[in-house]
């Protein structure tokens, strides 16, 4: 494995933020900066051998400074929403900022994915370091946490968290790369087959917010229990789809452990994306706007043009009893991996 760090620009805080790069035998490759841990390019040969960035990414630095979309961040410590920002923990009640809406979105106005983390290469592994302290954005505890990414020789990304607390805490980690299996830039991600192994999601209330009702997707524009094209019923009459105008939701993994989640493949370029998670949830999103921040290249990432899928738990986890537990005890620790893998139809 072929490892490279190239300076990548200077925050205004004056830190230096690094882009490193993993590259295998085959010349296939991953760039992710300690910016947010953030995802830059993800190049692996399409079908006819071409190498192909599959990831949206920004231009500069500055660009990333200006980000409002979370563009291939590690996003905590609570990844999604938490409705109207509060929640109580041990008998004491927490306010979150409000960035969103009437609810807290992604750790907060400085999540994770606006902080530069320590990073450095280990065993062909990239990792990133950061003390995350007590109250920052809200949070009771101080977090130490590690990010590790790992690129094989086979085009599989790898990412695992590990966090530990001195105290009680709630935490829900995630990284929020936008696909596009044609490439970045390239045109919209509807024609995509996906496949997400749920029978379910969570019900969502006006506010995008999980009420803690499950709605089967049988019958549903939500079932891709078999692969279907994302567009296919994106425009169905349906309340869930109303609400936030896109698929914006949060998919019930069906099984425990680490297992495979998703299937996201393109027939144009003939890439395949395999998920494996151990997380109890996925959120599907596709932007139905156009991004703020123009793309690598100069390039306007138009509504449709490209497709998250985030593992974690379920958001606003904090204040729905019988959803799986978010709260990270004192001295307990953490552990979470989810991959990515490359191949081709």
């Amino acid at each position: 494995m072929k490892t490279t760090k190239t300076a990548f620009g200077t925050t205004p805080e004056n830190q230096t933020v690094s882009l490193f790069r993993l590259e295998n035998a085959s010349g296939a490759y991953v760039e992710i900066m300690d910016y947010g841990c953030r995802i830059m390019s993800i190049c692996v040969p399409d079908k006819k051998g071409n190498l192909t960035d599959v990831a949206l990414g920004l231009e500069d630095l500055d660009t990333y400074l200006k980000d409002d979309a979370s563009l291939g961040a590690i996003v905590g410590r609570f990844a999604n929403r938490i409705a109207n920002g509060r929640f109580s923990l041990n008998g004491k009640d927490y306010q979150l900022a409000i960035n969103n809406g009437p609810n807290h979105l992604h750790g907060g106005p400085t999540g994770y994915g606006q902080r530069v983390w320590d990073g450095r290469f280990s065993d062909n592994k990239l990792i990133f370091t950061r003390t995350s302290p007590a109250g920052e954005e809200g949070y009771p505890g101080t977090l130490n946490l590690t990010i590790t990414y790992g690129w094989s020789e086979d085009n599989e990304l790898s990412i695992s968290y590990e966090a530990t607390t001195d105290a009680d805490t709630i935490l829900n980690l995630t990284n929020h790369a936008y696909f596009n299996l044609n490439g970045h830039g390239s045109g919209t991600v509807l024609n995509h087959e996906l496949r997400i192994d749920a029978d379910s999601i969570t019900e969502l209330n006006k506010d995008q917010v999980p009420t803690g009702n499950y709605i089967p997707v049988d019958g549903t524009p939500f079932d891709f229990r078999e692969l279907k094209e994302i567009g296919k019923d994106i425009e169905a009459e349906n309340e869930q789809l109303k609400i936030g105008g896109t698929y914006d939701h949060n998919f019930v993994l069906n099984g425990t452990g680490l297992r495979e989640a998703a299937v996201l493949q393109s027939k144009e370029s003939g890439i395949r994306m395999t998920c494996f998670t151990d997380q109890p949830g996925l959120q599907l999103y596709s932007a139905c706007y156009t991004l703020h921040q123009k793309g690598k290249g100069g390039i306007d990432y138009a509504p449709f043009s490209s497709v998250c899928l985030e593992t974690q738990h379920f958001p606003n986890g904090i204040n729905i009893d019988h959803f799986p537990s978010v709260v990270l005890k004192a001295g307990e620790t953490f552990k979470s991996q989810t991959m990515y893998h490359f191949s081709v139809m």
